[in-house]
């Protein structure tokens, strides 16, 4: 028995509904075309399974008992996507720990703008990027450079989650220059964790002693280049995260 699709009972299935306005009809687009839009958009992102739970009211919850920086942080995030202007081009640089939350914050702010604004997104691991963008070097694959590259710079919010994940080279840090200069000069959205402290390249300070200087951790800087952290300061805003790794305090707590 053939069933018939559901039809919209505030539209009829034309897409359109009637409104009223100071007293004049008129017609505007129906919640249903903006639910279906919607939902193609978040189609759309890529927001992997594992995350797609994610949502910025569901942070405080997820993260019960954070340090005070994950508080500010999320009343940050949450204010950047409320108050999100596609022309002013101005992203996040979310920095922190392995744990902390930035990527349950950063897809927060995709779904917020898909399902609230109808904003176009596109969500990317800077590993899995990369390594398509090589891919598409390869003969037998029918995908070409451009083909990855379009969408990444293209999207009116990208999301590149993990940034300086990948050992550094000069094949990177060209690859690296490339996406984030066009979206600078297109004036795109682009919001972006790392795992790396926002520290130039060589080292916090020039007087760090040559023992220091051997053990010391990687920064931002020696991981994308001086250029490029240079420029993530003029394209977005930089928030911090502090506090242990969740997941691994979980784990712990299950062992007990």
């Amino acid at each position: 028995m053939k069933v018939s699709a559901e039809v919209c009972p505030l539209c009829d299935g034309t897409g359109w509904k009637s409104v009223s306005q100071n007293g004049d009809r008129r017609v505007t687009r129906c919640d249903c075309r903006l639910k279906a839009r919607a939902q193609s958009l978040l189609e759309a992102a890529r927001i992997p399974k594992r995350y797609e739970h994610c949502e910025l009211s569901s942070f405080t919850t997820d993260f019960p008992g954070a340090h005070p920086s994950l508080a500010m942080a999320h009343i940050a995030v949450s204010r950047f996507a409320q108050e999100y202007d596609p022309g002013d081009g101005t992203g996040l640089l979310l920095i922190g720990k392995i744990g902390t939350g930035k990527t349950h914050l950063g897809v927060g702010i995709l779904k917020e703008l898909i399902l609230t604004r109808g904003i176009g997104c596109l969500f990317y691991d800077y590993r899995e990027l990369l390594k398509e963008i090589q891919n598409s070097y390869n003969a037998s694959v029918q995908t070409t450079e451009l083909d990855v590259l379009r969408p990444v710079f293209d999207a009116e919010v990208l999301f590149l989650d993990e940034l300086g994940a990948v050992k550094p080279s000069e094949w990177v840090w060209d690859t690296v220059s490339l996406i984030l200069n066009t979206r600078y000069n297109n004036n795109r959205t682009t919001i972006i964790t790392t795992n790396f402290e926002d520290q130039p390249a060589g080292g916090v300070n020039n007087s760090m002693s040559a023992a220091r200087s051997a053990v010391r951790e990687e920064t931002l800087g020696d991981r994308i280049g001086e250029r490029m952290r240079s420029r993530l300061h003029e394209m977005c805003r930089i928030i911090k995260l502090d506090g242990l790794d969740f997941r691994q305090k979980f784990r712990s707590a299950n062992f007990r």
